[in-house]
């Protein structure tokens, strides 16, 4: 999708927007995360467009019905965490987008690998560690 900007200093050509999920049922945690990613998580890439979900079903009917370049999911999500929620749409929908999981600490990386998570940031969130970890997944996804 693109997108024209406007306003002092816009470019003349369109600029890229790529869409992309965060899951937590903590709104703390979902604006760290938007915040630490910012609009634009690397030199090179397509500004974001974020999405927030706060509940399981929510984050299953979005990527159902969207078209996200990577997802980022909280681990340690109230009810379903963001692992379960991983594993289930890597098992059930096509061309699942990359996920990120946020872990509560370093330890819980293995069960991360278990989810097909394709990428791992843990507690507590360092915003370069998780700007660099969204831009290497929408990397891979776009290059």
């Amino acid at each position: 999708m693109t997108v024209a900007e406007t306003g002092p200093g816009a470019a003349a050509e369109d600029t890229q927007v790529v869409d992309l999920l965060v899951y937590s049922d903590d709104v703390d945690t979902r604006r760290a995360v938007i915040t630490s990613v910012g609009r634009r998580p690397g030199k090179g890439l397509p500004l974001v467009r974020w999405t927030e979900a706060a509940t399981h079903a929510g984050v299953v009917s979005k990527v159902e019905q969207g078209s996200f370049a990577a997802l980022v999911l909280d681990g340690e999500a109230a009810k379903v965490g963001g692992m379960a929620v991983a594993r289930q749409l890597k098992a059930e929908v096509y061309d699942c987008p990359p996920v990120l999981i946020l872990t509560g600490r370093p330890q819980d990386s293995w069960l991360a690998t278990w989810a097909d998570a394709d990428a791992v940031v843990s507690a507590p969130y360092d915003p370069i560690e998780l700007q660099e970890a969204v831009a290497s997944l929408l990397r891979g996804r776009l290059g």
